[in-house]
């Protein structure tokens, strides 16, 4: 962890502007107060970009920019259909004001946030490698957006106190091959999704929810994808990591 700091810092110096990059479903969860405490120190402009935002709704978007623009510009991203990036870009460029050389972008954030697919959504060509399984960018790159904007990509950076596994699988830090407790993990999908969305689960599923308990739910989806053990009862565990994978993907929205 200690080398993280390291390359935070590092970045943070170097950087001309910030992009902390964090995730629409989880934004208060996403967010590195320690990183934002760093680049204030530093006097650095940064930008909050909110990535995924085609997973939420509208109207939790709004609320979520209302609150993040008092602390610093807020562009939403869709880095799947690349809604945003002109603004983005126009945004980079203001905050810098620099006109003799190139403005230098760090993006930072958390593994799975898709820092690495903001930065190819803004150049307009697939520049830098994306993975949905987290940790996926190994080191430091530099990466030529074009229009003298240098972007300078960088491993998640995870807080140095998180050993939360449930947090680290909501928010798509762990994937299913990584988590010991699936089951624990995909009720905390399902009962984050019943709260915000039911209908998603629904209707993703095939399923229809009334009074059932959260570990009903899983059972019930497990029944519906015919995850049925010999004995006739259903592999939870199994009914578990297709869930984990259905909300890391990105087909379970919020």
């Amino acid at each position: 962890m200690t080398s993280y700091k390291v390359l935070v810092r590092d970045v943070i110096k170097k950087a001309d502007v910030l992009l902390e990059v964090i995730d629409a479903r989880f934004p208060e969860e996403t967010r590195n107060s320690e990183i934002e405490r760093e680049i204030v120190r530093l006097n650095k402009p940064f930008i909050i970009v909110i990535n995924k935002c085609d997973l939420v709704s509208n109207e939790k978007l709004e609320k979520t920019k209302t609150r993040l623009s008092k602390i610093a510009p807020t562009i939403f991203i869709s880095s799947k259909d690349r809604s945003g990036t002109t603004m983005l870009r126009h945004q980079i460029l203001a905050s810098a004001r620099i006109k003799d050389r190139d403005i230098l972008v760090g993006t930072l954030g958390y593994p799975n946030v898709g820092k690495s697919s903001v930065i190819n959504g803004v150049t307009g060509r697939h520049r830098t490698g994306t993975s949905p399984i987290s940790g996926y960018t190994k080191g430091v790159q530099n990466v030529d957006a074009g229009s003298r904007i240098m972007f300078i990509d960088t491993p998640g950076v995870i807080p140095f106190d998180e050993n939360d596994e449930y947090i680290q699988g909501l928010l798509g830090i762990k994937d299913a091959t990584h988590l010991k407790d699936h089951i624990g993990v995909a009720l905390k999908i399902i009962d984050k999704i019943l709260a915000e969305n039911k209908t998603a689960l629904e209707s993703l599923y095939k399923i229809t929810v009334e009074d059932e308990s959260v570990y009903d739910v899983l059972k019930l989806i497990g029944k519906q994808c015919n995850f049925i053990q010999k004995k006739g009862e259903v592999d939870e565990t199994r009914t578990a990591t297709r869930i984990i994978n259905d909300w890391q993907i990105g087909l379970l929205r919020i």
